[in-house]
């Protein structure tokens, strides 16, 4: 591997005043290469971000470094004036931002945008700014760059939002590239191009990559080596194979254990315990004392040091020596009791044909002119007691689909039978009554909840609607028991939402859906913003409730791992459209449809033998309010024939509980 690019020493950052300081960062030591790709991985809160914008010298007006060194080659980082440093931010260093669209100006073309990187940090191409703008978008592997940089942020995709972010900080030719959570909340297609994207840059240019994620997935993928960073601190260094074969630190062993996978199924997923404690205290103990399962009395008494491993490797742990040998994967257990794998009599949820369109109006006496079909002709049935995933990229219909069903948007056409009664012709003031049935968990806890209602009475509100509850107080014990079944202590009632954890308030949004005894929830999207250990916890949760309450859920997710673990059935979503359904095993394990099969293969896995063959999707998801003719996916199908582009197929049964809508099935 190269010389050294990039150097931290002992970096302390302190937030907040000097009477009560947070140490988001104390005392991290980093050396990235020349021409590698470094991940630091840790969960929300750890001071991965904080790190990097120390570096950066981009701290918020409370943020100060306080003790440390930071060298790019031989040039000290935190001793350049502020006018030289704004040459390194952009020029030497680049950083793209976890969410491009707030990192864009939404007012300013695209070529524009990137033209102003190029003039300020590439002084080679200044008289030449549009012809480099084209050629940055170009390398980037955006389509009809002459056109795109005539553009606005919102006319692109998030793919594209991100691969301009990308572009902006290649301007200036930078010799590290920091990248924040760079694919979090991206697809697993546009994922795999936008880290294959990296590696490729990466290799061309031979420039340092810094980048910073909690998806092990991610790391196993591109990293060359890894840090892992808890309150505030690395605990563990190690080459990328070295960590994913024998992880040292007791909480790196907890997140690999903490990973939804189909061979878990049978088993509950180990959870990390507690949350990562408050950095406005002194240590003198390990910092993972309370959440560590193997906690000795040496770790209370004082703060582990760092131990020296093989291959320039450390960890700092007081009893790496005495842990077990290398991490195995959990054998394959039997994937459910044999009573669940018959399937249960009886469908509580039918829909047939469900379409929900939206007018597109235009002109000053707003005339409809066409019709953006986000949902179109879907069927699905749900059993009692099952999970059916429904998975698919951002903007084909998913979350509206549950909506739909719902009705909490009136579908344009199509049957939705619950419990065998018709959902679409019901009056307001029956629906009302029948919404005590049917719940939904949003993908954002924050936002689904009023900020200025205490938790007891967020809970109480669908109760009260439904008058579920004779009197205030038998609503208020129930309550109490909500929130134990939740795994939240009672007094969590008298505080606010802002007082929680992203996992903690998901859990109150599911004590609030069960508040009023649903049958049926739509979970859309519940752990996409959560941590892998927060995340086991709700998906522990879901299942413990499924299995005490025969609950069904619908649930909405692009995340393969989840719905491995948790769903019985999938449905795959392109476009409005179903276009494959079966059991998990049979739709994971051997996927028929291409665009099912390209999802997949984008997967990254942490326990994947040999380098995969990611399936690349050529350009985006046509726009739904003008589909293609024929089969809606032909224009990104590398098996399309010419029937594809004529005709949409029928759905092929291949079996009780699996079919498939594609001409290459059909012919066998």
């Amino acid at each position: 591997m190269g010389e050294m690019l990039l150097k931290i020493k002992n970096l302390k950052t302190r937030l907040g005043d000097a009477d009560n300081p947070v140490y988001a960062v104390d005392g991290v030591d980093i050396e990235v290469r020349r021409g590698e790709i470094f991940a630091l991985l840790g969960e929300s809160g750890c001071g991965k971000s904080m790190t990097a914008l120390s570096a950066m010298r981009l701290l918020p007006p409370s943020g100060c470094i306080v003790e440390g060194e930071a060298f790019l080659e031989q040039t000290s980082l935190l001793d350049l004036p502020e006018r030289e440093m704004r040459r390194v931010r952009g020029g030497s260093m680049g950083m793209i931002f976890q969410e491009p669209m707030t990192s864009l100006n939404a007012v300013i073309t695209i070529g524009d945008q990137i033209g102003e990187a190029v003039r300020l940090h590439d002084p080679d191409n200044r008289e030449n700014v549009s012809r480099r703008v084209i050629e940055l978008l170009r390398s980037v592997g955006i389509p009809d760059p002459e056109r795109r940089t005539l553009e606005y942020p919102h006319q692109l995709s998030g793919g594209m939002k991100q691969r301009v972010m990308i572009a902006i900080a290649l301007a200036g030719k930078p010799r590290l590239l920091i990248a924040d959570e760079p694919t979090t909340a991206l697809d697993v297609t546009i994922q795999a191009q936008v880290l294959s994207l990296l590696k490729e840059l990466q290799r061309r240019t031979g420039m340092a990559v810094l980048l910073i994620t909690h998806d092990l997935g991610v790391v196993s993928e591109v990293a060359d080596r890894v840090a892992v960073m808890y309150a505030g601190q690395i605990i563990e260094l190690a080459e990328s194979r070295t960590f994913f074969r024998q992880p040292l630190h007791p909480y790196s062993r907890k997140l690999f254990r903490s990973l939804p996978s189909l061979s878990k199924r049978g088993q509950e997923l180990a959870v990390i315990e507690g949350s990562v404690p408050r950095l406005n205290q002194c240590f003198n103990r390990c910092r993972f004392l309370e959440r560590c399962d193997q906690a000795q009395d040496i770790c209370a008494q004082q703060e582990p040091g760092w131990s020296e491993t093989a291959m320039g490797g450390g960890v700092r742990c007081h009893l790496f020596s005495a842990l077990p040998g290398p991490l195995t994967r959990p054998e394959k257990v039997l994937m459910e009791k044999q009573q669940e794998i018959q399937k249960p009599a009886g469908s509580l949820l039918e829909v047939e044909g469900l379409r929900v369109h939206f007018p597109i109006h235009k002109g000053l006496l707003k005339r409809i002119v066409g019709h953006v079909r986000a949902v179109d002709d879907l069927s699905l049935s749900i059993a009692r007691g099952r999970t059916l995933a429904l998975v698919g990229e951002s903007g084909c219909g998913k979350t509206t689909a549950g909506k739909g069903i719902l009705q909490l948007i009136r579908p344009t056409a199509g049957s939705v039978r619950f419990d065998g009664e018709e959902l679409t012709n019901l009056p307001a003031g029956k629906l009302r009554s029948r919404r005590a049935d049917m719940q939904i968990i949003f993908q954002d806890p924050v936002a689904s909840m009023n900020p200025r209602m205490l938790v007891g009475e967020i809970i109480l509100e669908g109760m009260q609607a439904q008058r579920i509850g004779a009197n205030r107080v038998q609503r208020q014990a129930r309550v109490k028991d909500l929130l134990d079944q939740v795994g939240l202590p009672a007094d969590a009632a008298e505080r606010y939402p802002n007082e929680f954890s992203g996992g903690q308030r998901q859990r109150i949004c599911i004590a609030r859906a069960l508040a009023v005894d649903p049958r049926f929830i739509v979970c859309d999207e519940p752990t996409s913003a959560l941590d892998v250990s927060v995340q086991a916890q709700v998906l522990n949760l879901l299942k413990e409730l499924q299995q005490q309450r025969d609950l069904s859920y619908l649930f909405i997710t692009h995340n393969i791992s989840v719905v491995s673990y948790l769903a019985h059935e999938v449905a795959v979503m392109y476009l409005g459209r179903i276009v494959e359904r079966g059991s998990v095993e049979e739709v994971l394990q051997a996927p028929r449809h291409p665009y099912t099969q390209a999802l997949l293969s984008a997967v990254p896995e942490i326990d994947r033998l040999q380098q995969r063959s990611v399936i690349r999707l050529e350009g985006d998801m046509p726009s739904p309010a003008n589909p293609p003719r024929g089969c809606h996916f032909h224009p990104r199908c590398n098996q399309a024939i010419d029937r594809c582009r004529s005709d949409y197929p029928k759905p092929v049964r291949l079996s009780p509980t699996r079919s498939v809508s594609c001409f290459r099935v059909d012919q066998g």
